[in-house]
């Protein structure tokens, strides 16, 4: 592997950022591990202006009050037509017309796919304006391992990275943890707003039971690991915890319909055991309790260094790095920053060659940088979509793939996406500003002579675009 300042630059802007940009490599070329830890000190990384976005309950109580407006116009639509049906005497068969409900929509469009699209553009501009990205990268990573998706709640699908993710991906992993898990969003994607306890008030007047789903995945998947140190008791006890945990219906509540509330009516009474410790009584109050102690486990602490380790490095991440990780999780308290300073401070994080395949996402953006272009929304996560990682719309609780399996059977549909956007932009970027200036010391002897001989510029610009060099990090 190159050795060279470059050369590192590069690796470090690939591999813990979202690629190099104009006159990037040589910003951080005198020290790049340097960079990368003074990125994680900079005020409020991460963070994301959004004065012009709704709330998370703004947004699903405006697609709440569109809904229940399309509703009612089709309902007085149908009786409209009902009533100048049985007026007129019949005159043959009349002409069809479209649907009371199709003519609702028309009057009333839903406008989650506007607030999905409003927040995915501002996503798109703070990874393309970003200087390294490694924020940004984090951002990315604790979104997916605390995944949602739109498909189900699409009207908070954006926010809830806003509100949850975004400020505490360099704080506490119990801020973090207790953020996502009492946000709205999480709630409602996991089943837990029709969880009931069977002795609670709605249970036993409702005959309606326990939800395990929340439980289940925090367990899982956001803490201890799958096939850890919990049994399927203690998923029950950990659901009968999380009942009451819910959002206020937007139909019942025009002001603050979509915020969290904890309804005791729901929540199943009494002491519950978790992991061999009994919880008392307490409200909302014995939730945060273990949500408090499964930040701290053991079991967490390493399935969050395995999970960081493989993302960043390798596929198969190096045990004692891993084990290097879990350590300084648990002796700072779960502190991410510090988390991230080891790793990014160990001789592996810059010394390790590129191996990673990128996903569709983060190549994507490495694509639109190297290019010095900008994203249309629209467009942008249509390309994500059709290579299999569409924004927000994960295919389980368990997120998006992190390993080269899961993505490499689309290099064909990257190829076709690489053409396009190379014929969108050649009459405006030259691919040797772009190897001489952005990619300065990432590319191979092979590489350069196959783009070199290229018959135009968009040959060329996708030439780069599919090189294994750009592919990896």
């Amino acid at each position: 592997m190159d050795t060279s300042r470059q050369a590192v630059a590069a690796l470090a802007l690939n591999r813990f950022g979202l690629g190099p940009r104009l006159g990037s490599i040589a910003a951080i070329a005198a020290d790049p591990r340097g960079a990368l830890l003074a990125e994680l000190d900079r005020p409020n990384a991460g963070a994301l202006p959004a004065a012009a976005l709704a709330s998370s309950a703004e947004a699903f109580r405006r697609v709440a009050d569109a809904n229940a407006e399309r509703r009612a116009r089709g309902i007085a639509m149908a009786k409209a037509e009902e009533a100048k049906r049985l007026a007129e005497p019949a005159m043959g068969e009349a002409p069809a017309t479209a649907a009371p409900a199709n003519m609702a929509a028309e009057v009333v469009p839903n406008p989650g796919r506007q607030i999905y699209l409003d927040e995915a553009k501002a996503r798109i501009d703070a990874a393309l304006a970003s200087e390294i990205g490694l924020a940004e990268r984090l951002v990315w990573f604790w979104s997916n391992h605390f995944c949602i998706s739109a498909d189900k709640i699409q009207s908070m699908s954006g926010a809830y990275e806003r509100e949850a993710i975004r400020p505490f991906v360099l704080r506490p992993f119990r801020e973090l943890l207790a953020a996502v898990e009492s946000h709205p969003a999480m709630l409602f994607y996991l089943d837990n707003t029709v969880s009931m306890g069977p002795n609670s008030v709605a249970g036993l007047n409702r005959t309606r039971g326990l939800n395990e789903n929340l439980a289940r995945e925090i367990l899982e998947l956001h803490t201890l690991g799958v096939r850890t140190v919990y049994t399927q008791d203690d998923v029950i006890g950990f659901a009968n915890v999380l009942t009451g945990w819910t959002l206020l219906p937007a139909g019942d509540n025009p002001e603050h319909g979509g915020e969290f509330t904890f309804n005791r009516r729901l929540h199943e009474p009494g002491p519950h055991v978790v992991l061999g410790k009994s919880y008392p009584e307490g409200g909302i109050e014995q939730g945060k309790a273990v949500l408090n102690d499964l930040a701290q486990h053991p079991a967490t602490a390493k399935h969050v260094a395995a999970k960081l380790v493989r993302h960043f490095l390798a596929d198969d991440p190096p045990p004692a790095l891993v084990a290097t990780l879990a350590r300084t999780f648990q002796d700072t308290a779960g502190d991410l920053k510090e988390v991230m300073k080891v790793l990014i401070s160990a001789p592996e994080a810059l010394s390790l060659p590129p191996s990673k395949l990128r996903r569709p996402s983060e190549w994507v953006t490495a694509m639109v940088r190297a290019a010095g272009t900008t994203a249309d929304p629209q467009r942008y996560t249509g390309g994500q979509a059709t290579l299999g990682e569409p924004l927000w719309r994960p295919p389980s609780p368990k997120g998006h793939a992190d390993d080269e399996a899961a993505w490499i059977d689309g290099m064909g549909q990257r190829l076709d996406i690489a053409n396009t956007y190379a014929e969108r932009i050649a009459g405006r970027v030259d691919p040797r500003v772009i190897m001489d200036s952005v990619l300065a010391g990432t590319l191979s002897e092979t590489t350069t002579a196959v783009v070199g001989r290229a018959e135009s510029r968009q040959q060329a610009l996708a030439l780069l675009f599919m090189s294994p060099e750009f592919q990896r990090r």
